[in-house]
């Protein structure tokens, strides 16, 4: 089978899985096309939003529809790093010998929901930096391996801040995605209500499993990228550090600290990804651009005075894709 058959394979499986998600989760299409695409990417999501809005059930109905192992924690601030990623315990035997026997955590599962993670501590929230990164858990100078395909799907409330813990820099540049989870629109609402006020509440059924899943994250890595759409990339992600000279006027004023090389990575990723889902074998400039909002809002450190003026990730991320073309200077 040529790349072209595979690719279209791919989309057709893609939709599988979407259409899947969809009997359960109404509207919200952006949002299930994000994280669908961290999952074949093999990156990690962030979902904000307000309480209620259907990011934990999205997540649950996506485990349903992947046969993987699913694990949820319930992140609170008295949650400790050993209830995450497990702890030794001694244990003794019939013959009355004790030893010490590693117990798992929860973190051991191919997808796992972080659920409200801004309300742990970053002691605790600092335990997913290593599973989310190297895909490995270390415990007492033993490493051991997380079995793949692995995700880590968070969420977390943005207005409610008694008890919260905002993440990290460094935590929150490990997703490949942040997604903004906003409220439905009235013919969306009445869809819900029809759905989850009635005996029969809709489920997910499992479509595609760790296998397939591997194999297709493997693939999407394959899709070349020609050198202009790289450099775009790259040029894109340069224009939201002000020390550069790239970016627009309002980088230089707002901004604080821009991408690290992990946004060019996701930009081409997801770039990828959107490829597939065309059923293209190659990257365009719009697959790029595509990505950028969520690849990039959460990567932009603002200062205060974007914070007074109101200005957010989002708008420096659209100035940005209006103010970088799509060639470059001089070529």
């Amino acid at each position: 089978m040529d790349v072209q058959q595979t690719a279209a394979e791919f989309r057709e499986r893609y939709e599988r899985l979407r259409a899947e998600v969809a009997k359960v989760i109404v509207g919200v299409q952006e949002i299930i096309d994000g994280v669908l695409t961290g999952v074949f990417a093999g990156g990690h999501c962030l979902l904000e939003g307000v309480p209620g809005l259907g990011k934990t059930v999205l997540v649950r109905t996506l485990s349903e529809a992947l046969e993987l192992r699913f694990s949820r924690i319930q992140f609170t601030p008295d949650l400790m790093p050993a209830d995450i990623i497990g702890t030794n315990m001694i244990v003794e035997d019939e013959e009355g010998k004790r030893e010490f026997q590693f117990r798992p955590g929860p973190i051991f599962a191919n997808t796992v929901l972080a659920d409200e993670i801004n309300r742990a501590t970053p002691k605790t929230q600092s335990a997913l930096l290593e599973a989310m990164q190297e895909h490995t858990v270390s415990v007492a100078r033993t490493i051991h391996k997380l079995e793949e395909p692995f995700f880590v799907l968070a969420t977390q409330n943005p207005i409610e801040m008694e008890g919260t813990y905002p993440l990290p820099e460094a935590q929150l540049d490990r997703f490949l995605f942040k997604l903004l989870v906003s409220y439905p629109s009235q013919a969306d609402l009445m869809t819900i209500l029809e759905r989850t006020t009635q005996r029969e509440i809709p489920h997910g059924q499992a479509v595609m499993d760790g296998t397939e899943i591997n194999r297709w994250q493997g693939f999407v890595r394959d899709v070349p990228v020609a050198p202009q759409v790289a450099d775009y990339a790259v040029r894109l992600v340069l224009a939201s550090q002000p020390s550069s000279g790239f970016g627009p006027e309002r980088v230089q004023k707002y901004v604080r600290f821009g991408s690290s090389p992990r946004g060019a990575q996701a930009l081409l990723l997801a770039g990828k990804v959107n490829a597939l889902r065309a059923a293209r074998f190659n990257v365009s400039f719009d697959d790029v651009r595509q990505a950028a909002l969520p690849a990039l809002r959460h990567r932009v450190l603002l200062n205060f005075e974007a914070e007074a003026d109101g200005v957010t990730g989002d708008v420096i991320v659209k100035d940005i894709l209006e103010h970088v073309p799509t060639t470059a200077p001089g070529k």
